[in-house]
């Protein structure tokens, strides 16, 4: 935790440092406002500081962050977030400076989210053993669907971790993967180097497109499974399917609660139809690590809307 208050005036960090000792809990995220509270997010608990941030700590703060050269970091502002030390991130907010449609800058920043990263090594291992295709030492095409804030990221991050460096007493040997870490959210690169431990064979390229860096990768690294969190765009459908014909293997995150919603997502739709995931799996938004329903997918009709009648769709586990 020093590692994050290091950023803050004294007088903050003094503030955040006893609500901690106070509440002793694991905190989530500080968030920073100008004139407004501070905001501390601890597991399920949120309490309200009555300290009012002024815009000049405000930018005192990101100069820290930014280790007084905020030039430097001028990309990763212009996405949204500074990713520091420890795989913590820092989510940036303020005016938009647009040029040619894209954003390349934020200025007057009003407020600051920091969210602190922590692994939790092997969450994964209710839901991996439905993932692993042990016979053929791979894993299957997988979708791994949730709500947001249900541990999507952490899963697949600990999956990434355990399919690289293999498991052995399953015999199963480690694979390369190829992570397109578009948000930084995954591997957490801080000057490069993974700030989460995300097994030995394993590539990742940071703070590019899907349809860019899944490419990139195939090209350039040869992973046998490429992973990607949070599909959902027209174009990641080309690269996925790019990707399958590659020969390689695919695991990724979508938001969703049920059936329905992938139903009713266009994106989904036609990866499905495409016959591209062999496994969906719903997680539990009641406990993190655990899932909800595992549907494996019988590939032997043509129609997506056949597959949610019951002989097309199997559920194969409920996890709690």
């Amino acid at each position: 935790m020093n590692n994050i208050l290091k950023y803050f005036p004294d007088k903050i960090r003094d503030i955040i440092k006893k609500e901690i000792q106070e509440t002793n809990s694991n905190l989530e995220e500080i968030r920073i406002r100008v004139d407004k509270p501070i905001i501390l997010k601890f597991n399920n608990l949120e309490k309200i500081v009555r300290y009012k941030v002024n815009s000049d700590e405000i930018l005192n703060i990101l100069q820290a962050v930014c280790e007084n050269s905020i030039y430097s970091y001028q990309n990763q502002i212009a996405n949204g977030f500074v990713t520091i030390k420890g795989g913590h991130r820092v989510g940036i907010s303020g005016s938009c400076v647009i040029e040619n449609g894209k954003v390349i800058n934020i200025n007057y920043i009003n407020s600051l989210n920091f969210r602190i990263s922590r692994q939790i090594l092997d969450c994964s291992k209710n839901i991996l053993k439905h993932i692993l295709n042990l016979k053929q030492n791979t894993v299957y095409n997988t979708l791994i669907v949730s709500p947001p804030g249900s541990g999507k990221t952490t899963i697949l991050r600990d999956i990434v971790k355990q399919v690289s460096n293999g498991i052995k007493h399953l015999n199963f040997q480690g694979i390369n993967v190829g992570v397109v870490d578009e948000r930084g959210e995954i591997a957490s690169l801080y000057k490069g180097s993974p700030q989460n431990d995300i097994g030995i064979k394993t590539d990742v390229i940071e703070n590019v497109s899907k349809s860019i860096g899944m490419k990139m990768l195939i090209r350039s690294m040869a992973p046998k499974v490429v992973v990607a969190d949070e599909i959902g765009s027209f174009e990641d459908i080309e690269v996925i399917n790019y990707a399958m014909c590659s020969g390689c293997k695919g695991i990724f995150t979508a938001h969703g609660l049920n059936l329905e919603d992938i139903y009713l997502n266009p994106v989904l739709r036609n990866l499905i139809n495409a016959h591209i995931f062999e496994i969906i799996i719903f997680l539990s938004t009641k406990e993190k690590g655990t899932y909800k329903n595992i549907y494996l997918l019988n590939r032997r009709n043509l129609q997506y809307e056949e597959y949610f009648e019951e002989e097309n769709l199997v559920n194969i586990g409920r996890g709690i």
